[in-house]
């Protein structure tokens, strides 16, 4: 694949990859819709807070993490383009709410529910699998990835303005994030109406059993379990944090330790109850995959993509105090950051492609990171202020190279479960960005950056010992097991006497 053959409009894999990464993009200007606005609805209002809006960025993630996994499960159950347009148009729903909240309830309550929008991300890394074939994926996993993700950024220019210029008044923040909740609505219209899920001929392949993953073996499902607890642990340090900040009572911290354990507790159930039955029965040589896989790209998600995320809340103040910025200035460099995205996430795909093997360049990714942490853990008010942009900003060039060359693999390792494979990897990517930022409250930004180092290089060596080279990585098609062939012709059969039925 080329950068040339994005502008074959003609071809149809063309257009499903443009309609579905805007349709990223589209849910990420909708789901940090609220940060470029926050000082205007302080003025705005009377009797919010600072304090109340740390609480909204708090919860404007909570939910990210439980919904990438139900997401994952939803999509490869019924497709990515029912679930993509019905994820658009019900989170509309909650984004006019918040619009027009009026107290701290419907506030709170609406955030929490658009918080799912995160979840996103996940849908689209199937629908494009489905559409590229090995040797081209990483490159279009990553143009989706790099321009889905620039809709924080055009949210952040584009809010404010379109706050104080189009609409005006103290309501005018109201009107901009409700407009976001129209583009989500009518989107998701749109994007129903115009994709499909496959290539004409091509049978969308589900898995044999929804609501956990498939492993393959005793030892493996083992490790499922062990690499569940982790994602409610998040949730948990989340509900701290609000304790810890005075919005929810020791009573209401407490329960929510109860839900999440039971939470667990289920999703445990769920776990061995999917795979229980299909290890009794043994799974056929060429349909086993190997977990120690979906681990390792879960640790570099959570290294590079939950380094991003806590490193784009900290910059624009480090750099405004460290150099004796203008707020304006620092914000400035801190969004080459999201500008980066447009171009490094595709690049590290494209490199993930071109470069004969997968896991190499993805061990080269998290060296770069591990570097260029370190050397950022340096910077200090006698460096020169471009030498520590040009460090900031190659930086930034490896980390997002390494969520783009992360996503290069993971439609590889179970073609039909990679909805599911997608959704745990995108969700440590959010407990990392939450252990992070909880640390970072209680250290130096300097040995902040020293301690995302630390963490970029344990997935490296995590990768070292249990990444391995994908089957068919550079083929012309997907590693197909006997199983997933059968899948496919059992839906061959379904829609023809569906046809016959009409």
């Amino acid at each position: 694949m080329k950068v040339s053959d994005l502008f074959t409009f003609k071809d149809e894999r063309t257009k499903i990859l443009h309609f579905t990464w805007f349709a990223f993009f589209v849910s990420f200007f909708t789901w940090f819709n609220m940060a470029p606005l926050a000082t205007t609805m302080l003025e705005s209002s009377d009797w919010l807070t600072r304090e109340h809006i740390s609480a909204l960025a708090i919860i404007n993630v909570a939910l990210t993490i439980p919904a990438r996994i139900i997401i994952g499960v939803l999509l490869d159950r019924f497709g990515p383009r029912v679930v993509y347009s019905g994820l658009l148009i019900l989170m509309s729903i909650p984004t006019f709410i918040f619009a027009f909240g009026d107290s701290w309830s419907q506030l709170m309550i609406s955030r929490l529910l658009l918080s799912s929008i995160g979840a996103s991300f996940v849908i689209g890394i199937r629908m494009v699998a489905e559409w590229y074939p090995p040797k081209d994926v990483g490159f279009a996993e990553g143009i989706y990835g790099g321009w889905g993700n620039f809709g924080s950024a055009a949210g952040a220019m584009l809010l404010p303005w379109i706050a104080l210029t189009m609409f005006g008044g103290d309501n005018g923040w109201r009107y901009a994030i409700a407009l976001t909740g129209v583009f989500c609505l009518v989107y998701g219209v749109i994007y129903y109406l115009n994709v499909r899920d496959t290539p004409e001929g091509k049978e969308y392949i589900k898995p044999k059993r929804t609501g956990a993953m498939e492993v393959s073996s005793w030892g493996d499902l083992v490790w499922l379990i062990i690499w569940t607890v982790p994602l409610g642990g998040a949730l948990a340090v989340l509900s701290w944090r609000l304790e810890g900040m005075g919005f929810i009572s020791t009573n209401v911290l407490y329960a929510l330790y109860t839900a999440i354990a039971l939470t667990i507790v289920f999703q445990v159930y769920k776990i061995l109850k999917v795979n229980i039955p299909i290890l009794k029965k043994g799974v056929p040589k060429d349909d086993q995959y190997k977990f120690k896989n979906v681990a390792a790209l879960n640790s570099t998600y959570f290294a590079n993509f939950g380094a991003e995320l806590a490193i784009v809340s900290m910059l624009p103040m480090f750099f405004q105090l460290t150099f004796s910025l203008s707020a304006t200035s620092a914000g400035l460099i801190a969004a080459s950051f999201a500008f980066i995205n447009l171009v490094a996430r595709p690049l590290g795909g494209m490199l993930s492609d071109r470069m004969g093997s997968r896991r190499k360049v993805m061990l080269v990714y998290m060296v770069g990171i591990t570097l260029g942490l370190v050397a950022m853990g340096f910077i200090d008010s006698s460096w020169p202020l471009i030498v520590a942009v040009a460090v900031t900003v190659l930086t930034s060039v490896f980390i997002q190279g390494a969520e783009g060359a992360t996503f290069a693999v993971i439609p590889m390792i179970k073609k039909r479960i990679t909805g599911q494979v997608a959704g745990m990897a995108g969700a440590y990517g959010n407990v990392g960005s939450t252990i992070y930022l909880t640390l970072f409250t209680l250290v130096t930004p300097q040995q902040f950056f020293f301690i995302l180092a630390t963490g970029a290089f344990l997935s490296f060596v995590i990768c070292y010992f249990l990444l391995e080279e994908p089957d068919n990585s550079f083929g012309e098609d997907y590693h197909l097991s006997s199983v997933d062939r059968e899948e496919a012709a059992v839906g061959s059969e379904e829609k023809v006497l569906e046809r016959k039925a009409l």
